[in-house]
């Protein structure tokens, strides 16, 4: 199975489904969480899929069809950038009843001005929800810049904007396994700037619950023996579309600049 192809993310899909999971978008996962409706508070056998549309936007439509395809909803996060910002694309991937929200970096466009930051990102917001009722948010890590997108709520606050969750500060970690490709591998949180959860790190990765391709992943589903299985009921996944594709030319070219990618952050981080 070569990764990192709609085949093998369908593939994923399908394993998901098999192995009993419910798919939730982000805001049915922060409600789940915090026992909306009354009684639900814990998590069970559920998945979301959340999608940062960084770049190639296309593709995060080619997902967001094979998810419909299977009855899947998931969520995907637009940056304001035109790689990513596409009106017609947004609209499709809407009326394919997925979540859309606001894939935020107000911080490093505005070079670290909150006041002007946060002015940014009222309008950006309401800009997103032209094309649905957006309700949650996720930073952009933005692993070049030297501000952190988070940095912003120190002085402002989301929620009074009727933001309900942004998964990186809302979300309770310890009843939640969290797999996010970045580095083009779900173990390259080693070469990920921003994208960590220590809470997650310090209870998984102890315990050796480490996939590196996502055979490894669809391996684990399929045995009610594994790890996975036993201790992980609740997952949240986080996918960069413009990483899968049929396209070989493509697929190789992401292959090629996300390695030079990752020896910058790895240079970064030191």
């Amino acid at each position: 199975m070569r990764d990192f192809t709609l085949d093998t993310y369908r593939s994923l899909l399908q394993a998901l489904q098999q192995a009993g999971y419910r798919f939730v978008t982000m805001k049915e996962l922060w409600e789940i969480q915090n026992g909306k409706p009354e009684g639900e508070g814990l998590f069970g056998r559920i998945c979301c899929m959340r999608h940062d549309v960084d770049l190639r936007a296309d593709h995060s439509l080619r997902t967001a069809q094979i998810e419909y395809e299977l009855g899947v909803q998931a969520v995907y996060y637009f940056r304001v950038i035109p790689e990513s910002n596409q009106p017609d694309i947004i609209r499709e991937i809407a009326a394919l009843n997925h979540e859309i929200g606001y894939h935020y970096e107000d911080m490093s466009i505005c070079d670290g001005n909150m006041s002007k930051a946060y002015e940014h990102f009222c309008r950006q917001l309401e800009y997103f929800r032209i094309y649905y009722p957006v309700k949650t948010i996720c930073m952009h890590g933005a692993p070049t810049s030297k501000y952190d997108g988070r940095d912003l709520w120190k002085r402002y606050d989301y929620k009074s904007l009727g933001v309900v969750c942004e998964p990186y500060m809302d979300l309770d970690y310890s009843r939640l396994f969290y797999l996010t490709d970045t580095g083009r591998r779900w173990d390259g949180f080693n070469v990920s700037r921003r994208d960590k959860i220590p809470v997650w790190q310090d209870r998984w990765v102890e315990k050796g619950l480490v996939f590196h391709s996502t055979a490894d992943i669809i391996s684990a589903l399929s045995d009610p023996s594994t790890l996975l299985m036993r201790e992980a009921p609740a997952i949240l996944f986080t996918t960069h579309p413009q990483r899968w594709t049929d396209n070989k030319r493509e697929w190789w070219q992401e292959y090629a600049v996300q390695s030079v990618k990752n020896v910058i952050k790895r240079i970064i981080i030191q």
